[in-house]
């Protein structure tokens, strides 16, 4: 296991080992499709277990979702956060949505290659989808506004979970402006330097807006 691997494993003591297995097979076969279409950016790839990996990941410091839950990832590109997140959450249904076909592809293999059936990935726009789901989580695709207008109507009311349904956000510190020309107030606000140390991780955060909030 290699060092970013280890911290991983430092961050998530709670993972088995078969799911640290899979986070490594998982980041190998990110890199292979790499080679062939561009998942993650060139400058990135090197670092793809702390810029990417460990940030997907923050989720499961916030959440405890179970069997019932389900979660619409939007903009997957690569499968980030979506992947990561399945192997966590193994009986959570993911749902990953992007509009670029081969990307959608790429998921499709490292999905099955991973053995994840609780991974569905489609290849579509996210204002033309009309299923629900109990979260929706996506990694800075556009400004808040934008974004929320999208996936308001694919959000479904209450839930069984700790905390109440809602988009689940990663957004630098221009949050505050975005929310603010939402008229929306956030549930909560997670600094990924709450849970990391590494200074990549500084000015990153998870916004988690409620659904009942944009009704």
């Amino acid at each position: 296991m290699n060092k970013a691997m280890g911290s991983i494993r430092n961050y998530f003591p709670e993972l088995s080992n078969a799911q640290l297995e899979l986070l490594e097979t998982l980041a190998a076969l990110l890199r292979e499709w790499n080679t062939r279409i561009n998942l993650v950016s060139r400058r990135d790839i090197d670092n793809l277990e702390e810029r990417h990996l460990i940030p997907s990941l923050a989720l499961a410091k916030i959440a405890s979702w179970g069997p019932e839950t389900s979660v619409m990832d939007v903009g997957t590109g690569g499968g980030l956060p979506g992947l990561p997140l399945a192997i966590c959450f193994p009986k959570t249904h993911f749902f990953l949505i992007d509009s670029t076909g081969k990307k959608i592809r790429a998921v499709e293999d490292i999905a099955r290659q991973l053995g994840l059936d609780n991974v569905e990935a489609v290849h579509a726009r996210v204002e033309n989808l009309t299923r629900n789901f109990d979260f929706v989580v996506a990694r800075a695709v556009a400004p808040l506004p934008r974004f929320l207008g999208w996936v308001a109507k694919n959000l479904k009311a209450g839930g069984n979970n700790s905390f109440p349904n809602g988009v689940l956000y990663f957004k630098g510190s221009k949050y505050k402006t975005e929310l603010a020309e939402c008229k929306i107030r956030a549930h909560a606000v997670y600094s990924l330097s709450e849970f990391f140390e590494e200074s990549v991780h500084r000015e990153k955060y998870i916004i988690h807006i409620a659904g009942a909030d944009l009704v």
